[in-house]
């Protein structure tokens, strides 16, 4: 057991002690509270002067599969022989040892959601993760967590050269559509086979994948700058009657009307990056505030190692440049993080009977000068003086 005591702590669920408790229990949020009663024999961390806050999380990066220092070597995210791999796994690819998730505890990054890369129209399953731990497995939050799919300019750019579809973004939403086809028609010969009709069709890991999607067990999540790619999404999604996430989401505000109207969130980012292709034209800092104004919900990404993954709070520290609120920019980080990733019930907020990941920073969240001093995974201490 352990108390975290006399910091200021920010629950994010509409609660701040200005001198609270985090009680620990199991690897669980106990309680928390002003007037929490510490048992005896609980270890106990004086956090007077300090900020309690929940641990961070990062809604779409590639920490693991891309790895720090390696190129081609640490480099598992895109499938370049192949434009359409529902099949493929992070979970199969991310190295525990990667630096990133060094990097990411000293940002107070807690949790991740790892995704293949954009390269492919259909690139693969994501999972969720701590940013702890001797192996993936244990390391593993919730997979599969998405299917990622990507619209726009990068499946053209690594396929269209060759001569190899998609060249356009009608191939990108054809091929898209032709899987969904093919996951349907399995589901049906499935369905029939259950009900008597007929044998079962030969076990087929894409078909799987997009199973999955069709029945609604994960979200489509679709990396989608430009304003016009984002409606394609949601077109397909509509057609096909699944769930829809838009990742990156750069003119997400041209739209906002639609996507609030549909009730389809939104990870927004990478931000803190200049506008290196066509679909970053406009870019901006602003998008975040807009969306929030139209009633979408959003986080945000840092699409590390596009953003350096310690440098998620910045990232969202950046959204207030653009106007949206200190409380909305952090809960982006932390409690609407989780809801994108529907893992509300477990993460995002320091409530009784979620699991304790808990930071303690040594300042304001958005002052430059702050530094995370501890981190708590499931309540153990993966992260201290002598780490910094």
């Amino acid at each position: 057991m352990l108390a975290i005591r006399n910091g200021r702590v920010l629950t994010m669920a509409g609660t701040e002690l200005p001198k609270g408790t985090v009680l620990i229990t199991d690897g669980l949020i106990g309680e928390v509270g002003e007037e929490v009663r510490v048992p005896a024999g609980a270890e106990e961390i004086d956090a007077t002067g300090k900020l309690v806050l929940p641990g961070l999380i990062d809604p779409h990066c590639h920490v693991g599969i891309i790895e720090e220092i390696f190129r081609e070597e640490g480099n598992d995210a895109n499938e370049y022989s192949d434009p359409v791999t529902p099949h493929l796994r992070a979970i199969d690819a991310v190295y525990p040892d990667d630096l990133g998730f060094a990097d990411a505890l000293s940002g107070g990054v807690t949790t991740v959601c790892t995704t293949p890369g954009s390269a492919n129209v259909i690139g693969g399953e994501m999972v969720v993760l701590k940013t702890a731990g001797k192996t993936v497995d244990e390391m593993v939050v919730r997979f599969p967590a998405g299917l990622k799919a990507a619209l726009g300019e990068n499946p053209k750019r690594a396929y269209g050269k060759e001569r190899k579809a998609p060249v356009t973004r009608m191939a990108s939403a054809g091929l898209l559509r032709t899987a969904l086809v093919q996951g349907a028609e399995y589901l049906r010969k499935l369905e029939r086979a259950a009900a008597g009709e007929g044998d079962p069709p030969d076990r087929d890991l894409k078909l799987e994948a997009l199973a999955r999607v069709l029945r609604r067990e994960v979200p489509l999540r679709v990396h989608a700058h430009r304003a016009d790619d984002i409606l394609t999404a949601l077109r397909i999604a509509r057609e096909f009657d699944v769930r829809l996430v838009i990742e990156h989401a750069t003119e997400a505000d041209r739209v906002a009307d639609v996507l609030a109207r549909e009730n389809v969130p939104v990870v927004l980012g990478p931000l803190l990056i200049n506008r290196a292709k066509v679909e970053l034209r406009y870019r901006s800092l602003e998008t975040a505030a807009r969306l929030a104004a139209a009633g979408v919900q959003f986080a945000v990404m840092t699409d590390h190692p596009v953003v350096p993954i310690q440098f998620l709070g910045l990232s969202a520290a950046l959204t207030m440049r653009g106007g949206l609120s200190e409380e909305r920019a952090l809960r982006a980080v932390t409690a609407d993080a989780a809801a994108v990733l529907e893992l509300e019930d477990r993460l995002g907020t320091l409530e009784p009977g979620k699991e304790a990941d808990v930071i303690i920073l040594d300042g304001d969240f958005f002052d430059v000068r702050t530094r995370v001093e501890r981190v708590f995974i499931r309540g153990r201490q993966v992260y201290g003086p002598g780490d910094f």
